[in-house]
């Protein structure tokens, strides 16, 4: 997965946004338990303050009296961390009375540390109970009889805090795990979720593949409805560049026929007059008639150079061209070794291709002593970007060009041997026509003491 791919994007999303939401949720949840784990604590206390209240008081008529059974066991165990207390306030008769489990230990009073009752009349405190227990304590006071003279008593129960923080925090550390799966188990689906929802996408780029290496010529299959639409747009593309590459095609031959042929009729005309000015006339419309087809051929390859579906295979049109050379240098004894993997092909069209290595191969058939070497191979993408490349080498035996000459040859209408039939657009031809299609055509000394042409194309 691609750093800048669309499928990261969408899981570092769904990670981040996983990353965030469940502690916000674990914050919150863990918040609302412990209020309602504190909730009940205080509701306990306060159910066990009322019963020792009205156990301490049932039958008093001065001061209160000791509790009895108030059911909860652990007041009868030694620092069990709950407690009662019953304690004397300004001068009142009688003693302290605790619980069993309080042992010695006096508990703090709310009330005499100046705390506030609330609306039912408790009041509530933390403090320490035996051995520095964190406990919470619940107090009430009751006065017997009425007016400011009347005896107080405060009467007050404790349980632990201890208790309560650990029931917290084992329900915090399963709210943890159960999280952290959840976001395991979410970080998972989402990785699933987004391949298998990307997979549409997926089916598009092998369909655009296969359209680029000729295996097929639209995009078919069931896709999504979201995608669906963008399918279509593509198959609509691919049918709208082919009717424009046919649109040219055909204009650029009514343009050919209705040029070459008033220039025959002069041609014809001149041939019969031996005049210096009929020869003139000639020599001239042999010269338009090269630029005409240079021309035309130029129009022809700007309509055909940016098809998307034209694929080529390369070894079939080197042997033709290998048998038609032969043929017409048969004179000479030219012999033309190929050298082609099966599965070279190329990015385009196959008169493109056709007529680009034919000049080509022309040109070292008519330099070279005997021996003329004609191969190819593919290059596979480069670190840097881009496709596979085609790359076919052209060598011959003969002369060779110094650097010099290697840099004008390229020019259009320039023949460094005018002895050599030509019009001298060949090169031209084949750098304008490699041009369009984003390649390049290369001269350099052949290491059989000839001319080397290197030829770099697209491939699929």
């Amino acid at each position: 997965m691609r750093l800048n791919s669309l499928a990261f994007r969408l899981f570092a999303t769904a990670v981040v946004s996983t990353m965030l939401i469940l502690p916000v949720a674990g914050l919150l949840i863990y918040s609302v338990y412990r209020q309602e784990v504190e909730e009940g604590f205080n509701e306990r206390l306060s159910q066990l303050l009322t019963i020792v209240h009205a156990d301490a008081i049932d039958g008093a008529e001065s001061q209160p009296g000791t509790p009895g059974q108030v059911g909860e066991p652990l007041f009868f165990i030694t620092h069990s961390g709950w407690y009662w207390q019953i304690k004397p306030l300004g001068g009142a008769p009688g003693e302290i009375k605790v619980s069993p489990s309080l042992a010695t230990f006096i508990l703090p009073s709310p009330y005499e540390a100046g705390v506030e009752p609330d609306l039912q009349g408790t009041r509530w405190m933390d403090g320490l109970g035996p051995n520095d227990q964190r406990v919470r304590i619940a107090e009430t006071i009751y006065a017997f009889g009425e007016g400011a003279d009347a005896p107080q008593y405060s009467i007050s129960v404790a349980g632990p805090l201890d208790w309560l923080d650990a029931r917290v925090a084992g329900f915090g550390t399963q709210l943890a795990m159960a999280l952290a799966l959840a976001g395991v188990a979410l970080v998972a689906v989402t990785l699933i979720q987004v391949r298998f929802g990307l997979l549409p996408l997926r089916a598009i780029e092998n369909g655009l593949a296969a359209i680029r290496s000729g295996k097929a010529t639209r995009l078919d299959g069931e896709l999504p409805a979201e995608i669906e639409p963008l399918q279509n747009e593509l198959n609509a593309l691919i049918q709208s560049n082919e009717e424009i590459i046919e649109r040219a095609r055909t204009q650029v031959g009514n343009l050919a026929h209705a040029l070459k042929t008033p220039l025959a009729v002069i041609t014809n005309e001149a041939r019969d007059d031996k005049s210096p000015l009929a020869q003139k006339v000639a020599e001239q419309a042999k010269v338009m008639r090269d630029q005409i087809n240079h021309y035309l051929d130029r129009a022809r390859m700007v309509a055909t150079a940016g098809s998307l579906v034209r694929v080529t295979e390369v070894l079939p049109v080197m042997e033709a061209l290998q048998r038609a050379l032969e043929r017409i240098y048969r004179d000479k004894g030219i012999a033309i070794l190929v050298d082609c993997p099966e599965s070279a092909r190329f990015q385009g069209e196959q008169h493109d291709l056709e007529e680009m290595l034919g000049n080509l191969l022309d040109n070292a058939c008519k330099w070279a002593r005997k021996n003329v070497r004609f191969s190819a191979v593919i290059k596979p993408p480069s670190q840097r970007g881009g496709g596979s490349r085609l790359i076919v080498t052209i060598e011959d035996d003969g002369p060779g060009l110094t650097t010099d000459q290697r840099r004008r040859i390229g020019k259009r209408g320039l023949r460094l041997d005018e002895t050599k039939p030509g019009s001298g657009l060949g090169l031209s031809i084949v750098s304008d026509l490699a041009h369009l299609y984003r390649g390049r055509l290369d001269l350099a000394d052949s290491r059989y003491g000839g001319l080397k042409a290197i030829l770099e194309l697209p491939a699929p």
